[in-house]
């Protein structure tokens, strides 16, 4: 009788020790996956980023956000020369032709909604915000001007920094391209003109 039972607990603690070691199988193959499946993402993405060359005449202003935990849930609404350029998230790039000349880049910051503690910090931003000038320089015809942009936490230290060309087309070459600004308040081209009267 002793014999069945030690048998018995032998068999029951084997059982026990199969079951912890599958556990235990099954999060490292999921810690495995997490850390390799962005790795494997990231090369099966498209090709590198490259800008093209200026117009005659013109120069290229690129403004990108590599990928940082730090300011992530704030972005800002990018102006280059008072046009709306893009809404730069992480891991994103915009550029823009402008004419030789003083160029500023400015940006409205914003921010995304999460816990309470950042809704206030949210809050207390939307409250004092304003459009900001992020940088001014005067551009040459024929050349191509990379600008990083980074944030601390909460929107705040938002700073838009020149970077040596061969330095941005580099880190461009890791990011994607911002999505086109949606300017639900901007004239729609067809009825500029049109809803206006004829002058006599």
């Amino acid at each position: 009788m002793r014999k069945t039972t030690s048998v018995g607990s032998a068999v029951f603690c084997l059982r026990e020790v199969g079951g912890a070691l599958a556990s235990l199988l099954l999060l490292f193959s999921a810690i495995a996956f997490l850390v390799t499946g962005p790795v494997s993402v990231a090369e099966d993405s498209k090709t590198p980023a490259v800008l093209p060359a200026p117009s005659a005449g013109k120069a290229i202003v690129c403004i990108y956000r590599t990928y940082r935990f730090t300011g992530s849930a704030s972005h800002d609404e990018l102006f280059v020369n008072d046009t709306h350029l893009a809404k730069l998230l992480n891991s994103e790039y915009a550029f823009i032709e402008v004419p030789p000349g003083t160029v500023v880049i400015a940006g409205l910051p914003k921010m995304y909604y999460g816990s309470i503690t950042m809704s206030v910090g949210a809050a207390l931003n939307q409250a004092r915000q304003k459009e900001n000038e992020r940088a001014r320089f005067e551009a040459e015809a024929g050349k191509t001007y990379y600008f990083k942009w980074t944030a601390g936490t909460m929107a705040t230290m938002i700073k838009v920094t020149p970077v040596d060309p061969s330095v941005g087309a580099k880190e461009i070459s890791k990011l994607h391209l911002s999505k086109p600004v949606d300017d639900k308040d901007a004239p729609k081209p067809e009825t500029k003109d049109t809803d206006k009267p004829a002058a006599n």
